[in-house]
């Protein structure tokens, strides 16, 4: 099986949009649900439904990939699961490496479902020189100073950080200059890379922001409800809605 090191995925040469990338893995994610349950075909609502999104911008994200569905019977789940996937450069072996093995680290390297998408996690790195040596899910943890030799011995072109924001700048440039060229960040700071490295921030802070926003959002809503309705403002008065009727949605200071 290939390694992912000399191997990236067509997407972007192929001038699939990022936008349409980002949704991949959400279609991915709704017909290996189908595929679980033995079902053969499935329509462009039905599966659009299950990603969370609408058919007309399904139909045309699978349009990217040359895949049109049959009138009256749909897509075949199966050939779609094989060609996102192929898309997605899931139908080769990616090796990954975890950097800080706290607890989010660990956690990750526990994560089942790793393997069963294409990645594999072939090291955890640390700086903490008692964790080396340790087994965390059935791999020992080796020690940063090995860092470049462990990439290149494993061929590794993807990087996870989930080190201490403080750290994750330095550990970042070293996964760079050994090689690595897609890095998952999971450190609460922005990292800084040169052109040709992809990097994807998962932040879960800002994540339980927007979540408490929308909390927020729906208390007033539900106070508002209850209130007696008063008249309605004219037409020209209503200056909180935008072009399309819709409420901007604006973050709390």
């Amino acid at each position: 099986m290939a390694t992912g090191r000399n191997h990236r995925p067509a997407t972007r040469s192929r001038g699939i949009p990022e936008a349409t990338v980002a949704r991949l893995p959400l279609y991915l994610r709704a017909l290996t649900a189908l595929s679980e349950r033995s079902v053969p075909t499935v329509s462009s609502e039905e599966l659009a439904s299950a990603a969370g999104v609408n058919s007309a911008k399904l139909r045309k994200d699978f349009s990217y990939l040359g895949s049109y569905g049959t009138r009256g019977v749909g897509y075949d789940v199966e050939y779609l699961v094989y060609q996102i996937s192929r898309e997605l450069g899931l139908t080769q072996d990616w090796p990954v490496v975890i950097v800080g093995i706290g607890n989010l680290g660990a956690a990750l390297a526990n994560y089942g479902g790793f393997a069963s998408r294409g990645f594999r996690v072939a090291a955890l790195i640390d700086a903490d020189p008692s964790m080396t040596g340790k087994q965390v899910a059935g791999i020992a943890v080796q020690h940063v100073d090995d860092l470049e030799t462990i990439i290149d011995t494993n061929g590794v072109s993807i990087g996870v950080i989930t080190t201490p924001g403080g750290a994750a700048q330095q550990v970042c440039d070293r996964l760079v200059a050994a090689g690595v060229t897609s890095i998952l960040n999971f450190a609460p700071t922005v990292l800084s890379v040169p052109d040709g490295v992809d990097v994807r921030k998962v932040d879960l802070s800002i994540e339980l922001q927007i979540l408490a926003f929308h909390e927020q959002r729906k208390a007033a809503d539900a106070l508002s409800g209850a209130a007696a309705p008063g008249p309605a403002a004219p037409a020209g008065d209503r200056g909180e809605q935008g072009p399309d009727g819709d409420i901007p949605a604006v973050m709390p200071a």
